[in-house]
């Protein structure tokens, strides 16, 4: 037959001493002043990324209005591009595109 191997209360208190406590983790993606989430780069996260056809675009700004990454360049009342260092890629802005087949496709990253 195998043996068993039993491990003692004190194996495990070497072994929960070793690793670090969940106080000891640095704090990470948090917010902890105003106006500071510019700096967190969010856009590696996406797996979609939004496209814009200027052609179909009409220019208003309803994505811009619901994105909630703020990632909606606008220049000049006008539409210019994406901030993908932040977006997400949620596709809301896609969704949210008044014009018949979508100004913005959604494209897999990659």
């Amino acid at each position: 037959m195998g043996s068993v191997e039993v491990k003692k209360k004190s194996d495990k208190k070497k072994s929960a001493q070793a690793q670090p406590g969940w106080k000891d983790i640095p704090i990470g993606g948090m917010i902890l002043e105003a106006g500071n989430a510019f700096e967190y780069k969010t856009g590696g996260w996406r797996t979609f990324r939004p496209v814009l056809d200027k052609a179909k675009c009409i220019n208003c700004l309803t994505c811009w209005f619901y994105c909630p990454d703020a990632s909606i360049n606008v220049e000049d009342g006008k539409l210019t591009g994406f901030d993908l260092e932040h977006c997400k890629g949620c596709g809301i802005c896609s969704k949210v595109c008044p014009v018949k087949g979508s100004a913005i496709k959604m494209e897999k990253e990659g």
